[in-house]
């Protein structure tokens, strides 16, 4: 998707954005033996792995992408990872939520309300530990989301993958300290300053491309709890719930069981930037069923290791 460039004024901020995170990637590959690349194909992630692809150019990215894979994802979100990772020459990972169901490192809660979120904490910690990282770089953003907005940009987790708020760093003037002992890990969030609206003109300043379920689109949805789901073959109406075919644009990508759509008809990125500049509530808090179970939803599921 074309868009007109940013204002200048923009793209010095989002300059100045892009410098940050790219001295972020470098101090944490200086600092860190083995780290990853979170990639959920996700707008986010998408930015990250430039960011990423820019820190170390000419030399390939020095560490491989890993993905979580729930196996409710959409069809057009893994035929972009594939192509996006593949086509770059990135060595890609994928932890399958599947696979730990079958071993038995999981259990399924099947029933309307079953849900495979909650289980990819366990396939992460799993996929980190059996490749020893001990970095894994991700996407969010403080603004997505009270238990976001507390994190540093180095998240440090204990040797089981927990995350204890009161335990993180101080990061004056942008100095990190990635000292860990054996068996730790961090989580580093290069995008820890940026907002949605960063991320959709930096994506417009780059040229990037997306899965295409960002944009205005037919499909066959319904309404729960407030959320428009997608039917598919994991997802059905209930009783008294009924499915309709709409114009709809995502968000934030995740497991199709618990991402809604929401209603629009952004059908560029000039168009989805305007949508957005005018929202009042955050990609996760408007359209994430597993963010609602709870005003610490979130943060319950972060200090067991989740992203």
């Amino acid at each position: 998707m074309t868009a007109a460039a940013p204002p200048d004024r923009h793209v010095d901020e989002l300059r100045i954005l892009e410098a940050e995170a790219v001295h972020i990637i470098r101090e944490v590959v200086a600092e860190l033996e083995r780290p990853v690349l979170l990639f959920s194909a996700g707008k986010d992630s998408i930015v990250l792995l430039r960011l990423a692809e820019k820190a170390f150019r000419p030399a390939p990215m020095p560490f491989p992408v890993l993905h979580v894979d729930t196996g409710h994802n959409f069809d057009e979100v893994v035929e972009f990872r594939d192509r996006r990772v593949s086509g770059a020459g990135h060595q890609l990972i994928v932890a399958s939520v599947q696979d730990s169901i079958d071993a038995g490192r999981v259990t399924e809660v099947g029933g309307p309300s079953g849900s495979r979120n909650r289980l990819q904490t366990r396939t992460l910690l799993d996929a980190l530990e059996s490749g020893r990282f001990d970095a894994a770089f991700g996407g969010a953003r403080r603004d997505e989301e009270r238990a976001r907005a507390k994190e540093r940009v180095l998240s440090f987790r204990d040797e089981f993958g927990q995350w204890d708020p009161r335990a993180q760093r101080p990061e004056p003037w942008a100095l990190y300290n990635g000292r860990i002992r054996r068996g730790e890990q961090v989580r580093v969030f290069p995008l820890s300053n940026w907002t949605e609206v960063d991320v959709w003109r930096y994506i417009a300043l780059e040229g990037l491309e997306l899965p295409s379920i960002y944009f205005a689109h037919r499909r066959e949805v319904f309404e729960r709890d407030g959320i428009l789901l997608a039917t598919s073959r994991f997802t059905a109406p209930r009783d008294g719930e009924t499915a309709r075919v709409e114009t709809v644009r995502y968000r934030t990508v995740g497991d199709l069981t618990i991402t809604g759509a929401v209603r629009s008809d952004a059908a560029d990125i000039d168009a989805v930037i305007s949508e957005i500049s005018a929202a009042t509530v955050s990609e996760r808090g408007e359209t994430r069923a597993d963010d609602r179970t709870s005003v610490a939803a979130m943060e319950d599921r972060k200090r067991e290791g989740y992203f």
